[in-house]
């Protein structure tokens, strides 16, 4: 059979073409297994370290004359610090580099998450938790924003939904291992469980700090554990994305409409988000159960969050639609939580509670896909900070509306209610970015 002179070079590109996308595959797969497990692990025992005071009130609360109202301050009061502090955290972390400043981050945050256990009242209640948060400032937007410099946009939903399982898997484990640390651990040395639970679940990540000071790599260009033909196909592939119109300066990127748009997203999950978790072990707790069963149950919603929270992810990564994808999220976080209020059982309002989880979550792993899309360079730093800190005040907000709407009604129903209602203005403004986009085929998610 003749070969004619356009054919063989035609063959000849389709072959390059498969060898590169396999060993782009190739260098992905290199990168997760260096990059994942280490920041997930990291982001557990980041997340553990701000519920587990949900856990602790249990008998906390009693032991220093803390009110619900109190309790719920206390709790937020946390993204205050973590607020005031996550721009220039961020930036810190683009001019010094991630592997250093991510390392710094969860060293004092370990740190200063033990020393929680020796507050006396609710003033040095309220100072160890804001200091929790100028400390902890940063981390997860400065380790979404190095997640986006090694996976090209392809794989950038998955990898930003495997750091985000942290938060349904830190409730899994944190939810059991704090109910037995609060039940068998008691006057030890002289210190009440809940003591012993904040300086045990604090310290490890002091230690995952020296791990990312040897694991992690700023640069791409540094991928040492990478063949020449992968570390090829890798820097090839980011440097063929689509340029993004944006904003690449940090000005341009704060005054950026979508940006604004995504903060008020994120402001109203992450209050809903908050204001369920940490008063998840106390709403439970109107049931008259045990703190181990309440442990136990807990991680109901959270494993069920994990496993939904992967595939929808995947699944907005294939489709490419990730707006809608966000939207649907935000629809189902509001349908489960007004289930779990419709009967007051257990299992009916479990159920819900656990449907909610389901659509915070996959909207968290889905929401931090799409500023990638249009911010680059100072203005990705600056701008994932000025989205994270600004919607993080919904973890201020949140448990605080909870605790109040606790105190003047007496349940839990109207609390919950509102965090629907929050969830709901969430969705609405993801139908505002979505129409936005539609306008502007090059910014569309």
């Amino acid at each position: 059979m003749t070969t004619t002179g356009t054919e063989l070079p035609a063959q000849h590109g389709a072959e390059a073409h498969v060898e590169n996308s396999g060993h782009l595959h190739s260098a992905i797969r290199k990168n997760f297994w260096r990059f994942l497990p280490v920041l997930t692990l990291a982001f557990i025992v980041n997340y553990m370290d701000r519920i587990c005071i949900g856990f602790g009130a249990m008998s906390m609360n009693r032991d220093l004359g803390i009110t619900p109202l109190q309790f719920g301050f206390a709790s937020g009061v946390l993204f205050i610090g973590y607020c005031l502090c996550e721009i220039p955290s961020n930036l810190a972390l683009y001019h010094v580099g991630a592997r250093r400043w991510l390392a710094r981050i969860m060293i004092t945050w370990g740190l200063v998450a033990a020393a929680n256990a020796f507050v006396s009242g609710p003033v040095s209640l309220y100072v160890a938790r804001f200091m929790l948060g100028v400390t902890e400032a940063g981390f997860f937007p400065g380790a979404a924003f190095l997640l986006s410099t090694w996976f090209p946009a392809q794989y950038r939903a998955r990898a930003l939904a495997w750091l985000s399982l942290a938060v349904p898997v830190s409730s899994v484990i944190g939810g059991p291992i704090s109910g037995l640390l609060l039940q068998s651990i008691h006057r030890w040395l002289g210190l009440a469980g809940w003591q012993w639970m904040f300086i045990i679940e604090g310290l490890p990540a002091c230690l995952l700090g020296f791990v990312i000071l040897k694991l992690i790599t700023d640069n791409p260009q540094d991928a040492h554990w990478l063949s020449v033909e992968e570390h090829r196909a890798l820097i090839s592939a980011l440097a063929s994305e689509p340029k993004k119109e944006v904003r690449s300066s940090i000005k341009a990127a704060l005054i950026d409409r979508r940006v604004l748009i995504l903060t008020g997203i994120q402001f109203g999950f992450v209050l809903g988000s908050y204001g369920i978790a940490l008063w998840l072990p106390q709403i439970l707790g109107q049931y008259d159960l045990s703190i181990v069963t309440i442990g136990s149950l807990s991680t109901i919603p959270y494993l069920f969050a994990a496993i939904g929270m992967l595939v929808w992810a995947r699944f907005a990564d294939h489709s490419g639609g990730l707006l809608r994808n966000l939207i649907g999220a935000c629809a189902c976080a509001v349908i489960g939580l007004v289930l779990s209020v419709v009967d007051r059982a257990l299992t009916p309002a479990l159920i819900g509670l656990t449907i909610a989880m389901v659509g915070v979550t996959s909207a968290r792993a889905i929401f931090w896909a799409i500023p990638a899309k249009f911010l680059s360079g100072a203005g990705a730093a600056a701008g994932f900070a000025f989205i994270n800190s600004i919607g993080a005040l919904g973890g201020f907000f949140g448990p605080v509306l909870m605790g109040w709407l606790r105190q003047v009604t007496g349940s839990f129903t109207a609390g919950i209610l509102a965090m629907g209602g929050v969830l709901f203005v969430s969705g609405l403004l993801g139908l505002t970015l979505a129409h936005d986009t539609s306008r502007n085929p090059k910014a569309r998610g």
